[in-house]
């Protein structure tokens, strides 16, 4: 075993490997040509590998050089693979390359071989590619060879790399759960996948590993993690894709404090290991409640301010119908403030008013506030004097700043300002991407109401833990508190957990509350009901997207360029031609029918 890890059977160096201390040394390069330049004769070649870029110049005239070893430099072409044999020579003080690593040195070619053409790329191989999203994920393997993609690749191993190496020396087991497994109701459409075996049953792909992560604590795996592939079959947006990647623990006798020690240790070293960022610990954390109640949201950015401000009681006794209309149908009027917002034209606010539309307004009220400190606008007229005085400095606002309200349900007003402040905040430029503002959000609701199936279903799953174990499920169900926790990172949801039921007591409680019998329980988790009666000990767990962890750490909103191999937004493969029809055998084999539409 060589001390040179760039050392092969076909090279004895990378392309981010030679020094000036190098100069003198004969070596053998194995790459990708970059580009070619013809200088009068001369030529210099990029070679390019994942390691950095190495210029050859090839001089047939240079003492030394034997002419016909450089024949195959005719031929040379963009994206070629060459094998170069030559010797380290020093780049004369006018040429140096500071923005390379080898920017000193370049390699004298005394023979070249072409190891395999290549046809012309149909995509920009620069790191500003300006070619489709499209044509580059068709050609996904090119695109990979950029610099740019080659970095995410890296990075993505430095950091997946510091999550194992520090959860191992916390003496975390990694352990390996199914993919072919069976449907259990986790809230998306699972992918399924026909048994050919038992003909008319299915697999479905795993939504995440949880059934199996609670048992392996019954097993006594009191620390289990698993980077894991999981499926879901949903609609795609830029943060999701139907299949990701995600970090994966479980922990027996802990409560919530052990779970986000550590997970905010595991967040410190990945990004100091990866990013060359120290993280300040503890995260804060904030009850659902309250970042409900001052950020309109269940995952709110930190890192600006622009609070939501409950300003019912000073419009109470106003004239303005559209307040008081709301709060005489039990909404409510909350308004933030936009420091030196009274720049936007009526223009502007009337686009933000449209914004606040798609989230279900019904309108945008709104006031500037003068050089005299009154308010003027939409509703300057209702708002004079101490009235308007009242309203700012509820608000904190002063001169040049611009103050929204909306007034409507609760759910509504907390929806419409919580999304109109992340946009604001990034149209005005508060959003710093190398600031990082993670945040615990804490006692969720247990249940959640759907309008669809006119009854309560579980907020996570249905083994959450409540806050109070006693607790009577039928009673006000939609006040009940859970044990339940995410953490979150500038206004994303980087993932979830919570404490779990260990008490039987309790989950059949649970289950006749949620409308389940027992059959029916048993039906779909029968299997960790039964492990659960074995001896189940106390515990917690928590799963975080690894795609979207990564994007953030690069500073990135879309985690497409940090998945090796992505999906489209319709879910298909344009490398592969996935997902693609099999042929009639297969399906008669798998006792499948297929109907079409239509």
């Amino acid at each position: 075993m060589t001390d040179n890890p760039g050392k092969t059977g076909l090279r004895t160096h990378h392309c981010g490997e030679l020094r000036k201390s190098d100069v003198g040394r004969e070596v053998t390069l194995c790459a990708w040509v970059a580009n070619r330049r013809d200088h009068g004769g001369i030529f210099f070649v990029d070679l390019r590998d994942r390691y950095g870029i190495t210029q050859v110049t090839v001089d047939p005239e240079h003492e030394g050089v034997d002419a016909s070893r450089l024949e195959e430099m005719a031929q040379l072409k963009a994206e070629d693979v060459v094998r170069v044999r030559g010797r380290v020579i020093p780049r004369p003080d006018s040429q140096v390359n500071k923005e390379r690593a080898t920017g000193e040195i370049e390699v004298l070619a005394l023979e070249i071989e072409l190891l395999r053409s290549s046809e012309t790329p149909p995509i920009d191989m620069i790191d500003d590619c300006e070619t489709s999203v499209d044509v580059r994920l068709k050609y996904r393997f090119l695109d990979l060879r950029r610099r740019p993609m080659m970095d995410n690749l890296l990075f993505r191993s430095r950091f997946s790399h510091a999550i194992r190496e520090h959860l191992v020396s916390r003496d975390f087991i990694e352990v390996e759960t199914p993919i072919l497994t069976r449907a259990t109701p986790e809230g998306a459409r699972d992918y399924v996948v026909p048994s050919r075996v038992h003909p008319g049953e299915w697999y479905a792909l795993p939504q995440s590993p949880q059934i199996f992560k609670q048992i392996l604590q019954v097993s006594g795996v009191d620390k289990y993690f698993q980077i894991a592939r999981c499926f879901r079959d949903e609609d795609l947006r830029a943060d999701r894709q139907p299949e990701f990647t995600q970090l994966d623990l479980e922990m027996s006798f802990v409560d919530e404090d052990d779970v986000f020690a550590v997970m905010e240790g595991v967040m410190q070293h990945a990004f100091r290991e990866a990013v060359g960022v120290e993280l300040q610990l503890p995260f804060p954390r904030m009850s659902y409640e309250e970042a409900m109640r001052r950020f309109g949201s269940d995952k709110p950015d930190l890192r600006f301010g622009m609070e939501l401000v409950d300003v019912s009681e000073l419009v109470a006794g106003c004239e303005f119908k559209v307040f008081t209309g709301a709060l005489e149908s039990g909404g409510q009027v909350k308004a933030i403030c936009v420091e030196g917002g009274a720049e936007y034209s009526r223009k502007q606010i009337e686009a933000l008013t449209e914004f606040a539309k798609e989230f279900g307004a019904k309108g945008l009220a709104w006031a500037k506030v003068d050089d005299k400190g009154e308010l003027t606008g939409s509703i300057g007229r209702w708002f004079g004097g101490e009235a308007g005085t009242g309203l700012r400095d509820a608000l904190g606002a002063k001169t040049g700043d611009l103050l929204l309200f909306a007034a409507d349900s609760r759910q509504v007003v907390a929806r419409v300002l919580g999304e109109l402040r992340r946009h604001l905040a990034k149209e005005r430029g508060l959003l710093d991407p190398k600031e990082f503002s993670f945040l615990w959000v804490t006692e969720f609701p247990l249940f959640e109401y759907s309008e669809e199936r006119e009854r309560f279903e579980s907020s996570h799953h249905p083994f959450t833990a409540p806050v109070d174990w006693d607790v009577d499920f039928t009673k006000d169900p939609g006040s009940i508190k859970s044990r339940a926790y995410d953490l979150v990172l500038n206004g994303w949801e980087l993932g979830s957990g919570s404490v779990r039921i260990h008490r039987q007591d309790v989950q059949d409680r649970l289950f006749a509350a949620l409308g389940l019998s027992k059959a029916e329980a048993d039906e779909k988790f029968g299997f960790l009901l039964s492990a659960l009666q074995y001896g189940a000990p106390p515990h917690a767990g928590f799963a975080i997207g690894l795609d979207r962890s990564i994007a953030l750490a690069r500073g990135m909103d879309s985690i497409r360029d940090i998945v090796p191999f992505p999906k489209t937004t319709s879910a298909a493969d344009l490398m592969t031609g996935a997902p693609s029809e099999i042929a009639p055998e297969q399906l008669g084999e798998l006792s499948v029918q297929v109907k079409r539409k239509g």
